[in-house]
């Protein structure tokens, strides 16, 4: 008989275990998935994992990590601070979006306005996109006792319905002969976050993700705002001893990841994507979520999931060109990281014992 004891205290080990177990376990998942579909699975894992870094053209690949991995760090920065208080926004893909409209929609007003202020002010206005679209869950919450989760999840599908709007309509580039879409941002050098040293990958959107790296982490150890949303999260009898209030917390830690959420989608939208479409949208907001929890909600480890993660998208790309492999299937590989690591994450808390009860 197999049976599940809680352990007296978590265990450091498997919490920084894991994540390793968890990738391992999804190479062989993968695999078996793989090889189900009449790939060879031990190729298609050196075509993700390998290729990238170390295959032909892998100066190339290389650069392309830090241009990948910069939205999903930087959104993954914000969820944390709120996971770590309990505070669960699931809908950083919606704020993603607004932001990139936020941002976009005063470059394409200005049009073809020429001034150094103009991207900076597209950054804040992508960030403010954000938070206003956090604010919705959090205001809900404190008012209503809404759940936050379902909240922010729903508002996702809004925003997409919001995306496909302006880009078939208010957006829609007027040069565009009729098809769906904005002008392309690269092509207005006020507006286009270009990389900062060519061929290197690196753009103003990898600068903020490594700042949100260090911002967070100054604000998690070294603030006394960080020991409260800690506490709240680990805590939260105590917490409100200690002077946390929780609507003030709710709001701060919706608003915090929705504002970083809106960047990073200003980042994208005026650097790789380009242009408002109505498929500009690729999941970055969901796919942070498995950044926070694989990086164990740690900052170092969501700079090292992050590039795991991106290291996944540029390689389930090339199995795709290469092998023939459906998008489909490499989502669903994502997927099995996710599921994988809240499975064995269960070993933190619990050990396994084989055998009857004790009498």
């Amino acid at each position: 008989m197999i049976r599940l004891v809680k352990r007296p205290m978590p265990s450091k080990f498997w919490s920084w275990t894991t994540p390793l177990v968890a990738v391992i376990a999804t190479m062989i998942a993968g695999g078996l998935l793989f090889a189900i579909l009449g790939k060879n699975p031990v190729e298609a894992i050196r075509v993700i994992f390998w290729d990238p870094l170390f295959g032909p053209n892998a100066d190339y690949f290389r650069s392309q990590l830090l241009v990948k991995a910069a939205p999903l760090i930087l959104i993954a920065c914000g969820l944390a601070v709120g996971f770590r208080a309990g505070i669960w926004n699931i809908g950083a893909e919606g704020q993603y979006i607004i932001g990139a409209i936020f941002g976009a929609s005063l470059a394409l007003a200005v049009y073809p306005a020429e001034s150094w202020f103009l991207f900076p002010a597209m950054v804040v206005l992508g960030a403010i996109g954000g938070l206003l679209w956090g604010l919705i869950p959090a205001l809900l919450k404190v008012v209503f006792g809404t759940s936050e989760i379902l909240v922010s999840l729903m508002l996702v599908y809004v925003a997409q319905n919001l995306l496909a709007y302006m880009a078939f309509g208010p957006l829609k580039n007027p040069e565009g002969y009729g098809f769906p879409g904005s002008r392309n941002l690269q092509g207005y050098p006020s507006a286009f976050n270009d990389e900062l040293m060519a061929g290197t990958g690196v753009h103003w959107g990898v600068l903020a993700a490594l700042g949100a790296v260090v911002a967070i982490y100054v604000l998690m150890q070294r603030h006394i705002a960080g020991f409260r949303i800690r506490v709240a999260g680990e805590a939260p009898r105590a917490a409100r001893y200690a002077g946390v209030v929780p609507a003030r917390l709710i709001v701060f830690c919706l608003c915090l990841s929705g504002a970083l959420a809106g960047m990073a989608g200003l980042f994208e939208v005026s650097g790789p994507s380009g242009q408002i479409t109505d498929s500009f949208n690729v999941g970055y907001g969901y796919t942070a979520i498995i950044v926070a929890f694989l990086g164990r909600l740690h900052l170092v480890g969501i700079l090292l999931a992050g590039l795991l993660m991106a290291l996944t998208y540029i390689g389930g790309d090339m199995a795709q060109l290469m092998l023939g492999l459906p998008s489909a299937a490499i989502q669903v590989f994502q997927g099995m990281l996710l599921f994988f690591l809240l499975g064995f994450d269960l070993l933190t808390n619990y050990r396994i014992r084989i055998g009857g009860a004790r009498a």
